[in-house]
């Protein structure tokens, strides 16, 4: 029942006032004078204009399609902003979560910042309706994995901030599918070992990625995308100096863009034909060594059990 309640209200949010309703609703006096006819319309502009935007919600402050919603020590989002916003700022507040549909009426909507909030995750389908968001920031949050449909349908954006999510320990193959249009992506300081290239090889116009401050572990997994990385290192700018291997020992400390093809080269490591026939033949000399151990320690038992049995029956 909440669901077919919060859709009723969605609907009823984005519904405009026609002309026709309101003219439909005054009385008929007969043919109009002119002057009158022309107040009627101004007032019937004004009644439209006052309802096609909401007023500004309370704590925030509207000005030319900017909505600034910010430091006002919020535990939710305003429920209700001008239907013209461009511009939302939401950052340096308490809020724990965005409700479901919150964007769906605010199609012109092409900034979001959540920055410095206590949000975990995001609704499925937030982005469905906002076409036209370019910039999104969900910095200093407690995101602790980015799932495949996060930025679903949000395929306009050019700038997505998730950094100093300290939680932050996976990030899904196809987290960012479609977004061919992401030019910065930022994953600094979060607590991220591990990233797979699938996640970022589909992302043709990507020109700064950031991923310093993670505790990177460079094994074998991390090769190909750091082999990636090294390939675009031309036309991606990263903050080569920040990016640092926590594990394994051999390499902790080391810069992450410093690992060559020679820092795998036990990654790949195959055995030939002289390999194999060398274990099988130390294996045999093993296992004959193993035989002729036992065959040496038995005799020697049974010739110490004779032994004293000798000796107890001379003593008798």
């Amino acid at each position: 029942m909440n669901t077919v309640l919060m859709g009723s209200l969605q609907h009823c949010c984005c519904q405009l006032p026609k002309m026709g309703d309101t003219w439909a609703q005054l009385p008929w006096p007969g043919p109009p004078h002119p002057s009158m006819l022309l107040i009627s319309l101004l007032l019937a502009a004004g009644l439209m204009h006052s309802d096609a935007g909401t007023s500004c919600p309370v704590l925030c402050t509207c000005r030319n399609q900017v909505v600034d919603c910010s430091s006002q020590r919020l535990f939710s989002v305003p429920p209700d902003l001008p239907m013209d916003t461009r511009n939302l700022s939401l950052a340096h507040n308490r809020i724990t979560a965005v409700p479901p549909g919150y964007l769906t009426c605010y199609m012109e909507l092409r900034v979001l910042d959540l920055r410095n909030n206590s949000l975990m995750e995001l609704p499925q389908g937030l982005f469905l309706h906002a076409k036209r968001l370019v910039h999104l920031d969900l910095s200093y949050n407690n995101f602790s994995h980015v799932p495949a449909d996060m930025f679903q349908e949000a395929h306009g954006l050019v700038h997505i901030d998730l950094s100093h999510n300290p939680w932050l320990r996976r990030v899904h193959p196809h987290a960012f599918q479609g977004l061919v249009q992401l030019r910065d992506l930022d994953l600094s300081y979060g607590g991220l070992a591990f990233l797979s290239l699938e996640a970022l090889e589909d992302l043709p116009g990507l020109v700064t990625l950031q991923i310093g401050g993670n505790p990177w572990v460079c094994g074998c997994t991390m090769e190909p995308l750091l082999k990636w990385l090294r390939n675009r290192i031309q036309r991606c700018t990263a903050d080569s100096q920040l990016a640092e291997c926590r594990g394994p020992p051999e390499v902790e400390g080391a810069p992450l863009f410093s690992l060559t093809e020679e820092s795998f080269k036990a990654c790949h490591l195959t055995l030939t034909l002289d390999d194999y026939l060398f274990i099988a033949f130390v294996g045999f000399v093993v296992s004959i060594a193993s035989v002729a151990t036992n065959f040496l320690l038995g005799i020697t038992a049974n010739c110490c059990h004779r032994w004293s049995k000798a000796s107890e029956e001379e003593e008798i």
